[in-house]
Formats: structure tokens, C-alpha cells, sequence
């Protein structure tokens, strides 16, 4: 429509015919209007465009790292992230929470990287937890699930890549070329009836349990992370201690207590959390606003590392005995 409105002044209209300088500054007004109009069009549709690609990819990264309920099991939920990629509310880091027949189960990761590989990693392991939890009785199991998800997703991207640069692909060669740097560190949670905390660990921080303060639950060495290194034959569970009714338990990824200010300085997280939980009863979703608007204030600027925070608060009323169920996981699984 603006090219047609610059022809049609320029065949039809008599000063445009005209070389003097009226009719020179008339003829350059109109051309300025065309072209100005013409940009602001443009600059519209992009805009337009651009506010439907961020909804899609909004709609697309809930589906991957979907909102978590406010209450399972009886247990308050509160869950936040920062990805270290521009425009993206999603990268590496990934969390989820199933209520399962075998208890409450959580699986807090941390993908090497960010961006579009590290996205397409957390959805394989997130997609294998989601079936694998509900599925198996033992968590042991749950993660040899997680880890030959991984493998799979490894060979299959580096075919893909292979393909790509049009190297000559076969099975043997997709296996063995499969990036030996990438892997994943994972924190398996189980929470039982009575409160019981088992964990199985590889690599991965170890969360913090929120009573009046920030108190660390170890649960002894963790394995290595899973990608480099097959898993051990024997899967010992670690028993990390018991939440008490209105104890909460606080989950996070390394983005969190490696973020530094411009002093070099680290994140205090743990000072960050007992502050948190001095006000009694802790509240899962105000644990994780203090947290972020701490970590934004003290790194004064774009995260260089994703950062994942899952806080939740036990509000089961009665915790029945746990001798039995103490008994049954003290049992290691191959």
C-alpha cells in the first residue's frame, strides 16, 4: 500500500514533475511520510510476531517445567527458576513432584549448560521421572530409568548432529560419538507417610531443611553425575533425617550458591534461607520470593547460570511410626 501511494504521487501528481524547490520539498515530505509509515508498519507486524512467538515458547516451557501444585499429599509446594538465557523462563535446571503409591517423590537436576541443548536434556530426564515414579516401587530404579533416558537422548542428538553435517552415521558410530561432556547431575527425593526423607544423589547439592533455620540434610558422599560414568551395581538409599509437621524442606540447583556479586563474592543461600525461616509458620511461596530478590540484589544483574529453588513445608498433622518403613529402606537395591 506505501509503494503504491509513492508511484501514484510520483506518475500522477504534477509537482512531482516539477524541479523546483517547492515542489522538491513537497515531493520529499510525502516520500518521508511513505517510508516513515512504511517502518512503523513494519515495526508492528514484527512486534506482533515477536509477542506470538514469546507466548508459544511461554506455552512450550510450562509444558516442559510445568507449574507445580500448591498442596500434594499434604505437603505446601513453592517452586521459582532463572535461566541464564535471555527472553527464556526455562533452561537447564529442571524439577518436578509426584504423589505416588510409594510416597511423595521430587527429582531436582541440573543439566551442564543452558540453552537450547540444555532444554532439550532437562525434557528427556523430566519425561523419564514423570513415567519412571509412578511406575517403580524402588527408588533405585527410578533412576537407571533416568540415566538409559539420557543415554538414549545423547545417541539420538548426536545422530541428529552427524545427519546434520552430513557425516555417515551407523549405530556403532552414533553410540560411541555421543558427547562424553555432557551430563546431569540429579537429586531423587522420597518423602514417606511418616516423614522420612530418602534420597539417592549424583552429583547434586544436597537441599536444606527450613526449622527456625537452614540446616543441611547429608545423606553421606553422592555418586557421580549421570552421563560420564555408568551407575554403580549397588544403589545404597541415604536416609536424610525426618520432617517434622511444619518443617519445610528447601531443594536448589548450584546456580544458586555459585552466583557472585562483582566483588567475586558467592551467594550466601544458606544465611539467605535461615533468615527465611525465622518467621513461623514457613511459608514455601515467601521462602522463594526472599530467596530470588536476595540473589537479584546480591549478582546486581543478569544470572550467568540457571538457578532452581523448590521449597516445601510438611503439613501433615500426625507422624505415625516409622520403625517399619525405616526397616524396609534400610535395604540397598542392585
Amino acid at each position: 500500500m506505501w509503494g503504491a501511494v509513492a508511484i501514484t504521487y510520483k506518475l500522477t501528481c504534477p509537482l512531482a514533475q516539477q524541479h523546483g524547490l517547492g515542489a522538491r520539498i513537497v515531493t520529499s515530505a510525502v516520500f518521508f511520510a511513505v517510508g516513515t509509515g512504511l517502518i512503523v508498519h513494519v515495526r508492528r507486524a514484527l512486534l506482533r510476531e515477536l509477542r506470538q512467538l514469546r507466548e508459544v515458547a511461554g506455552a512450550a516451557q510450562n509444558v516442559l517445567l510445568r507449574p507445580l501444585p500448591p498442596r500434594v499429599e499434604g505437603l505446601a509446594l513453592a517452586a521459582g527458576r532463572l535461566s541464564a538465557t535471555h527472553g527464556a523462563s526455562v533452561g537447564g535446571d529442571l524439577y518436578e513432584v509426584a504423589a505416588t503409591d510409594h510416597g511423595v517423590r521430587l527429582v531436582m537436576g541440573d543439566v551442564r549448560g543452558h540453552g537450547l541443548a540444555a532444554i532439550g536434556t532437562a525434557a528427556a530426564v523430566l519425561g523419564s521421572f514423570r513415567e519412571a515414579a509412578h511406575e517403580e516401587p524402588e527408588l533405585p530404579l527410578v533412576l537407571r530409568r533416568l540415566e538409559r533416558a539420557l543415554a538414549r537422548h545423547m545417541r539420538e542428538r548426536s545422530r541428529a548432529e552427524q545427519l546434520a553435517t552430513g557425516q555417515p552415521v551407523n549405530g556403532a558410530t552414533a553410540s560411541d560419538s555421543a558427547p562424553a561432556e555432557e551430563f546431569v547431575t540429579v537429586l531423587l527425593v522420597e518423602i514417606s507417610r511418616a516423614g522420612d526423607v530418602w534420597a539417592l544423589n549424583c552429583g547434586h547439592p544436597w537441599p536444606y531443611r527450613l526449622r527456625g533455620r537452614a540446616e543441611p540434610m547429608v545423606g553421606g558422599d553422592p555418586l557421580p553425575p549421570l552421563g560420564p560414568f555408568p551407575l554403580p551395581a549397588e544403589l545404597p538409599l541415604a536416609h536424610c533425617g525426618r520432617l517434622l509437621p511444619g518443617d519445610a524442606l528447601a531443594l536448589h540447583t548450584d546456580g544458586m550458591e555459585d552466583a557472585r556479586n562483582a566483588a567475586g563474592e558467592f551467594f550466601p543461600l544458606q544465611s539467605v534461607l535461615s533468615e527465611a525461616a525465622r518467621t513461623q509458620p514457613v511459608s514455601p511461596q515467601a521462602v522463594v520470593h526472599t530467596v530470588y530478590g536476595e540473589l537479584l540484589r546480591h549478582i546486581g544483574r543478569l544470572t550467568s547460570d540457571d538457578a532452581a529453588l523448590l521449597v516445601l513445608r510438611n503439613d501433615r498433622h500426625r507422624v505415625p511410626s516409622q520403625q517399619a518403613e525405616t526397616g524396609r529402606r534400610a535395604r540397598t537395591m542392585s
